[in-house]
Parts: C-alpha cells; sequence; structure tokens
C-alpha cells in the first residue's frame, strides 16, 4: 500500500467513526424524549370512560373537570399532573389498594394515565368552605405552624402557604373536601395508605381532633 495514501486514510476513517457516533447520540436522545400527552384522548377518557376495558367514566365520581361533589371523592381539578400519574401507578401496587381505584388504575395503560392527569391538571378549580368556625383556627395554627410539642411539621412547608403545593411532589390541598383529606390521613395513620413513608410519619403524630381541623382549614384555601 502507498504510505502516502494512509494518513489520509487515517483521518478518513477517523471522520467516518465521528459521524456515526454523532449520529447515534443524536438518534438515541430522540428516542427518549417523552411524548407529550395527548389532551383529547384525556377528557374523553375521563368524560366518557372506556366501556370495552371496563373504565367506567373518572367524571361520574370525580365530577365535571374534576370539580367532585362528593364528599368522600377527592377533587383533582388543577391537580399536578405528575403527582396524579404516580397515584395512579401506586393503585396498581399494594402500597395504596381501594377497591374501586386499583381495578381501574390497572385497566389503564401509562398513556391513558399521562393523557387524563394532564387534562385535570389544567381544569379550573371550584373554591370549597371551611365548616366548622370552632376548629378552623386551630386547623390554622397547624397548617402554617405545625404542632411542636407532637414533632409534627408545618403543612405549608411541604404543600405551601395556600395549599397550592409544590408540583411533582407535593399534591395541590386548597379547596379539598373535608372528608376526603381526614380519610387519607386516617389511612396514613392506620397503614391503609402506604405510598408516602412522610406522611405515613407524620400522622401517627395526629389525633382525629388535629386531622379534622387541619382538614377544614384547607378546605377554605384558594
Amino acid at each position: 500500500m502507498n504510505r502516502a495514501f494512509l494518513p489520509f486514510s487515517k483521518s478518513f476513517c477517523g471522520a467516518i467513526l465521528t459521524l456515526v457516533v454523532s449520529t447515534s447520540v443524536v438518534f438515541a436522545a430522540e428516542e427518549v424524549k417523552p411524548a407529550k400527552p395527548d389532551l383529547a384522548k384525556g377528557e374523553a377518557l375521563y368524560t366518557n370512560g372506556d366501556a370495552a376495558r371496563g373504565i367506567v367514566a373518572c367524571v361520574s365520581c370525580h365530577g365535571a373537570a374534576g370539580n367532585s361533589t362528593i364528599t368522600v371523592n377527592p377533587k383533582l381539578s388543577a391537580q399536578h399532573d405528575a403527582y396524579l400519574q404516580k397515584q395512579l401507578m401506586d393503585f396498581t401496587t399494594p402500597n395504596r389498594m381501594n377497591p374501586i381505584m386499583t381495578t381501574f388504575a390497572k385497566a389503564m395503560t401509562p398513556e391513558d394515565m399521562k393523557n387524563v392527569s394532564a387534562f385535570l391538571s389544567l381544569q379550573k378549580p371550584k373554591a370549597g368552605a371551611a365548616k366548622n368556625k370552632d376548629i378552623v383556627e386551630l386547623g390554622k395554627q397547624i397548617y402554617r405552624g405545625g404542632i411542636p410539642e407532637k414533632n409534627v411539621p408545618a403543612c405549608a412547608g411541604c404543600h405551601s402557604p395556600n395549599g397550592a403545593g409544590i408540583p411533582a411532589q407535593f399534591p395541590r390541598l386548597a379547596g379539598q373536601h373535608q372528608d376526603y383529606t381526614v380519610v387519607q390521613l386516617t389511612n396514613f395513620r392506620t397503614g391503609v395508605r402506604k405510598n408516602n413513608a412522610q406522611m405515613v410519619s407524620i400522622a401517627k403524630r395526629m389525633s382525629d381532633d388535629d386531622m379534622k381541623a387541619v382538614a377544614d382549614y384547607v378546605a377554605g384555601l384558594k
């Protein structure tokens, strides 16, 4: 082989290798790019369900646009989509078994969960209201300052002062039904709900009166 061609051959091969590696990196980046949620499909599943898969319309329990009027069923409007997706996935695990939601969640695909969650996160919530003026002040104290003697931290530290929560980490609580909030805190305390170690620990240090008070205060947040 003519030695004059060696430098050229090495340069040419190096260029080809660089091109192949660069192209592979580009393709890899494109492959892992998450797909955007389909809001239309999310709304359709939420509103109509999917009889073929045994999924009942979410609206029947959680209300139009996620504004539930049934106090034991949570309001879902304006809830963080990542949080909703996590809860739907958790319903398929032993950490949050529910005779109704577990059945529906297991029938849903990850895409279904993403689509419905994205749709709900964009809905306008209807305001709730505190109902018991005798305990709402205690609820305010717990929410904003915790219960130091019981080592219960302020709810506002994670769920924000106005109850808006922190996206992907802590749920929106503002305007949530009192009954639903009390049930969830009780479930955390008793171990029925085990999908958040922090809340399990906190709820175990709260009394029934503490839970009712903070739930009533939360219901009035906007």
